[in-house]
């Protein structure tokens, strides 16, 4: 099995792995990496190999596999190291870490609107969440300046562990509908805001402080059905 570095720190920018398998689709697999895998809404993440002779292999997204293991894919005419082989993988650090503000941006949206979540996603430099809200209005501005206060006030964003057993004991913790939290393994991640703001499964990268989200704008509110309302959110740098 990969050893997933980025779970335990998201800043990690590369790391030196050795390549434990190629697919039969061309997809590699790493005994180690900083790559994260597309899933909860967040993009798999892309970069390149580099091999000890300089040569770079360039990766242009991260999945799993069937058996749940990370694939880094190669761009399309790229060759391929053999099992065994050492390398060094390097992320697009410019895109992960836009990924990073986002996705903990979308944390503090669920705070601002309180509702069941029914879907959501991220892309690099803006973002979007369903909810399951009754026949309302929702001003952009009033919820952009709710969510730009409580990425000011600097909070910390950490991560813990629970056995899978006490979330189900906590069904209160699982805001999303449509995805449910990574559980199978025994243990389920928790990532933290501050010292109550927020508390939810998540196995995606953010960002350490919410100051690091910096300013955001609610760009657009849609109507998806008789209950459901879509907020889009955008970085405004």
């Amino acid at each position: 099995m990969t050893d997933l570095l980025f779970r335990e720190d998201a800043y990690l920018r590369s790391c030196e792995a050795a390549v434990i398998g190629v697919n039969d689709r061309g997809g590699l697999l790493l005994d180690r990496t900083v790559f994260y895998a597309t899933g909860g809404g967040q993009p798999g993440d892309s970069g390149h190999l580099e091999l000890e002779d300089g040569t770079q292999i360039p990766l242009a997204t991260t999945v799993y596999d069937a058996e749940r293991q990370i694939v880094h894919v190669p761009a399309e005419g790229a060759s391929l190291p053999a099992p065994g082989t050492r390398v060094t993988a390097h992320l697009d650090w410019a895109r992960r870490y836009r990924l990073m503000r986002v996705h903990t941006a979308l944390h503090l949206l669920s705070v601002v609107l309180p509702f069941p979540v029914t879907g959501g996603q991220i892309s690099e430099g803006e973002g979007r969440l369903d909810f399951d809200i009754p026949e309302a209005t929702l001003d952009k501005e009033e919820i952009a300046a709710k969510v730009n206060e409580i990425a000011a006030g600097d909070h910390a964003v950490t991560s813990e562990w629970i056995t899978d057993e006490e979330l189900l004991a906590k069904p209160d913790l699982v805001k999303t509908m449509s995805v449910k939290p990574p559980m199978g393994s025994g243990r389920v991640r928790l990532v933290r805001i501050g010292t109550d703001i927020d508390l939810q499964p998540c196995g995606g990268t953010h960002v350490s402080r919410t100051s690091e989200i910096g300013p955001l704008e609610v760009t657009k509110i849609e109507k998806k059905g008789r209950q459901n309302r879509r907020v889009r959110i955008r970085l405004a740098d």
